[in-house]
């Protein structure tokens, strides 16, 4: 729904409202909408195939106690305590679609070439770790280590920014009371991201993961954990092969037209789509909201979501109807009654700025997390006990992780 410039966030009023996207949530949590198309394929336990054009790929089961070396797997700290990184706080909450949940406390998911594992201690302010699944890649600890670092932000200082967003509102203040801290904004690949949120109009989390698997499983295979198939995020000439008939019968609907457009957008960029996207990261954010808009599909909301999660846009502000919701009840209480406009988008994203600052991306989805439903908000967050029925089918999903060291 990463992304310090331009302090205001321009909403083009003369943008086509197929500005659904100032309406679309950032991956709603309701129920999955009616529709008379066959269901999507699900990344879970087998390999989505929605196209003939797929190519043979070999499949690789991951073991979490061996590798094809005969070496047992390690996990590795990353150093950071839980209230730096809560992972439940940073990866299901509607930032990226990708990973999935392989054990009571941990996530699994690819990081670039890289699959992994990232975990919380039961032990209280004990670091995160993390599993490095294909350990015969050509790559070390410390480059994984790296990559993990880059991928998660971990140079800001949560910390830091929570004491100043506390002060300055007395909601996020009890959020943070609430959580503890550990809500990171991520700064993921920028054409990751991109067909992500390209799949996010309109749409709701669980529907997102299906699809996002589905555009996934065109990118090399990196193996499996806990039943769920993970691959590399494809090339954009990977990408370029799909049709959009062939989305179209994988569910995607509307959306497929405009993931193939984009498509064909980024290859005519000059110096190609992936160099342009990665040098929004150095332009002022009105300049990335403008270029993303140029993009099939893409409306300021959806650009705004990419602008904070993968180009280092830290105050994009996404407003969607839960931001709003927030604006009107916190925020701008004298905006209750009127309905979301291109131009009071741009006065709430102002509003959230001038209240937290260069990081007001990173308070706003904070606030978005806390009006998540309560029991995936707070049931989620480690150390809160599970119904015994909830854990153990939980375990039957998941394989056993070894122990730290191990």
């Amino acid at each position: 729904m990463k992304p310090m410039k331009s302090m205001k966030f321009q909403a083009s009023s003369n943008r086509p409202s197929s500005n659904s996207h100032f309406m679309s949530k950032r991956g709603r949590p309701s129920s999955p909408p009616t529709s008379t198309r066959p269901p999507l394929t699900p990344p879970r336990k087998q390999t989505p195939n929605p196209t003939s054009i797929s190519k043979p790929r070999t499949h690789r089961s991951l073991s979490f106690s061996s590798s094809s070396s005969s070496s047992p797997l390690q996990w590795h700290p990353l150093s950071i305590p839980i209230s730096e990184l809560s992972l439940p706080f940073t990866l299901p909450t509607g930032q990226t679609f990708r990973w999935r949940r392989t054990s009571p406390s941990a996530f699994s998911g690819p990081i670039g070439p890289y699959l992994v594992s990232l975990r919380h201690h039961p032990e209280p302010n004990s670091p995160v770790s993390f599993l490095l699944h294909n350990p015969s890649f050509p790559s070390s600890a410390a480059a994984v280590h790296n990559a993990l670092r880059d991928y998660l932000n971990l140079d800001v200082s949560l910390a830091d920014l929570w004491r100043g967003f506390t002060d300055a509102d007395e909601r996020f203040a009890d959020l943070a009371r609430r959580f503890g801290g550990g809500a990171r904004v991520l700064r993921q690949d920028p054409l990751e991201c991109l067909f992500q949120f390209l799949c996010s109009s309109n749409n709701n989390i669980s529907r997102i993961e299906k699809m996002v698997g589905v555009i996934s499983a065109f990118g090399e295979s990196l193996g499996s954990v806990g039943g769920f198939e993970f691959h590399q995020f494809p090339t954009l000439e990977r990408l370029a092969l799909v049709s959009e008939q062939e989305l179209r019968d994988a569910g995607f609907g509307y959306r497929a037209k405009y993931i193939v457009g984009t498509v064909k957008a980024l290859q005519e960029k000059p110096g190609g789509g992936v160099n342009w996207l990665a040098s929004l990261r150095g332009l002022e954010l009105p300049q990335v909201i403008d270029a993303l808009c140029t993009l099939p599909g893409v409306g300021p909301k959806v650009a705004a979501c990419i602008a904070l999660f993968s180009l280092d846009q830290h105050h994009a502000i996404p407003v969607d109807t839960h931001v709003w919701q927030i604006a009107t009840q916190y925020l701008m209480p004298e905006l209750a009654g009127k309905s979301l406009t291109p131009k009071l988008s741009s006065c709430i994203a102002d509003a959230f700025v001038a209240k937290f600052g260069k990081y007001a991306g990173w308070a706003q989805n904070v606030l978005f997390i806390g009006e998540l439903p309560s029991q995936k908000l707070l049931d989620n967050k480690v150390g809160v006990s599970k119904s015994a029925k909830k854990k153990q089918r939980i375990k039957k999903a998941a394989v056993e992780l070894p122990l730290e060291g191990d």
